[in-house]
């Protein structure tokens, strides 16, 4: 039987951000190319046959990206995004959070199942300048590309735009038997997509870009390059693809319409490859794409695209054949059944601009918004209440699981959507039905992930109790988090820049 070739980008094209008022198009800057950045691998401080040590620190930094003056920039171990954190399923793992920086901050580990609010690293879990804090968590999930990002509510959007994301890789033993590229650096290479916008000197300048419905730049930045460029020394590549944008979409594909294989999504591999053309990725999902260049020569150019714009060139080297195929199964995942007699969870993802609202209600970091017991397994309907004519795309995201999509207005699923997700774009006028399981006890937000939509109040916050042992949780709240800000910046606490709030 011939594969499906899929040569669309499934969401609605009326929804594009390229229709919104506020849309920035990419432009090319106008400098040579550069080799792409490839984000070294962190190193663990000790480690033994069950246990990693890690020490990860925010720190500011100076990053050249353009010609002229370096920009001003934070990072994770490194001058502008992170390097790269590599954990393994089954392992327990301990992290000291250092920050270097003049302000707070917290460190989110998106993607991973871990207890919250603390070790999840949401808004309750601020780390202060100066200071460190300890987690200690058991990596229990499939191997997955995630990431971890700052996530200090309303603020979350501003640290990124300065650099707080970097790409954290899981790794086990069922995804090492397949026949997939994991040479990283040369044949499994990380593809953090965002754009940013340059100002007086190459700086930054978030407040002067602000937008409510998203920050948006002119230049694309992968892995931090400006125009990069990747020389291929093997046939078959596979890349870990990341939206890191506070807001763009990235609607990609290859210059000359070159196929490739999806075979994981955001929570791990897919139980069978997708063979596309094109993807459509929305705000903070994942996709691992292997792209086989068999069909070049040495001396060759390929270009991954974005709409019209080109991302990242791909120059063919020489290479030994391979001739490895991709199995039509790759893993299975199992599929619960919900909990009997259980309700099912609506969700609206409400408004636009300043008036974004989940359940007509903006966030309250103090405020539990709904409870579901561990180990039960929900329905939950996500539904877009925006315009079908002039809304948006809202990517919504579940911290601390990663959850099974069902349904599109009662219908079938992206072909690319059977694996584990934590994030899901909702088309204007759309209901999307997921299915959702807690393994562990917290208190966990679930959001739009259009940064200044969730720092706008697009937020709400889930407990997963355990009926046997009742827990007691000392929540942030925002006076408390003005007056940090305030105390750090030398300023009154009602002069302090919260956008959205």
């Amino acid at each position: 039987m011939a594969k499906k070739v899929y040569t669309d980008y499934f969401f609605d094209e009326p929804a594009y951000n390229t229709h919104d008022g506020g849309y920035i198009p990419l432009v090319t800057p106008k400098v040579e190319p550069q080799p792409l950045a490839i984000p070294p691998l962190l190193k663990p401080d000790r480690q033994t046959d069950t246990d990693d040590y890690y020490t990860v620190t925010a720190q500011e930094s100076e990053t050249q990206f353009l010609p002229g003056k370096k920009t001003k920039t934070w990072g994770y171990n490194a001058g502008f995004l992170g390097q790269t954190i590599v954990f393994r399923n089954g392992k327990q793992t301990h992290i000291d959070l250092e920050n270097k920086l003049p302000e707070l901050t917290t460190f989110h580990w998106h993607g991973l199942n871990v207890p919250g609010p603390i070790t999840d690293g949401g808004c309750h879990a601020p780390v202060y300048p100066g200071e460190t804090n300890h987690i200690d968590f058991k990596v229990h999930q499939p191997a997955a590309t995630t990431w971890l990002h700052a996530h200090p509510c309303p603020s979350t959007a501003t640290q990124v735009w300065k650099g707080l994301a970097t790409m954290v890789i899981i790794k086990d033993d069922v995804e090492e038997q397949l026949p997939l590229p994991r040479n990283y650096g040369v044949d499994d290479i990380p593809l953090v997509l965002q754009d940013r916008e340059f100002h007086d000197d190459n700086q930054f300048d978030y407040r002067a870009d602000y937008d409510p419905d998203g920050v948006q730049g002119h230049t694309a930045l992968v892995n931090g390059t400006v125009n990069p460029y990747f020389d291929v020394t093997t046939q078959r590549v596979r890349l870990r693809i990341l939206d890191g944008s506070n807001r763009r979409e990235w609607r990609l594909h290859f210059n000359d319409d070159l196929e490739f294989a999806q075979v994981a999504s955001d929570g791990g591999i897919l139980p069978a490859p997708v063979y596309m053309t094109k993807v459509m990725m929305t705000c903070a999902e994942r996709d691992e794409i292997v792209v086989d260049f068999g069909q070049y020569q040495p001396g060759d150019e390929v270009t991954l695209m974005t709409d019209d714009t080109p991302l990242c060139r791909f120059r063919i080297k020489s290479f030994v054949p391979d001739d490895t195929k991709l199995p039509e199964h790759l893993v299975d995942i199992p599929d619960e059944t919900p909990t009997p007699d259980l309700p099912v969870r609506t969700i609206t993802m409400d408004g636009m601009d300043d008036e974004v609202a989940l359940d007509g209600k903006k966030f309250d970091m103090s405020r539990i918004d709904a409870r579901q017991k561990v180990g039960d397994v929900a329905i939950w309907e996500i539904r877009n209440t925006n315009s079908t004519e002039n809304g948006m795309v809202h990517p919504f995201h579940v911290h601390g699981t990663q959850f099974r999509v069902l349904a599109r207005n009662d219908g079938p699923v992206y072909p690319n959507e059977h694996g584990l997700k934590d994030t899901v774009g909702v088309n204007p006028g759309e209901t999307v039905r997921i299915k959702v399981k807690f393994e562990l006890t917290g208190v966990y937000m679930y959001h739009c992930h259009i940064i200044e939509h969730e720092d706008g109040g697009m937020m709400a916050q889930i407990e997963s109790y355990d009926p046997q042992h009742p827990q007691t949780y000392h929540l942030m709240d925002m006076d408390t988090l003005r007056n940090a800000f305030a105390k750090e910046q030398g300023i009154k606490p009602e002069d302090v820049w919260m956008p959205g709030m």
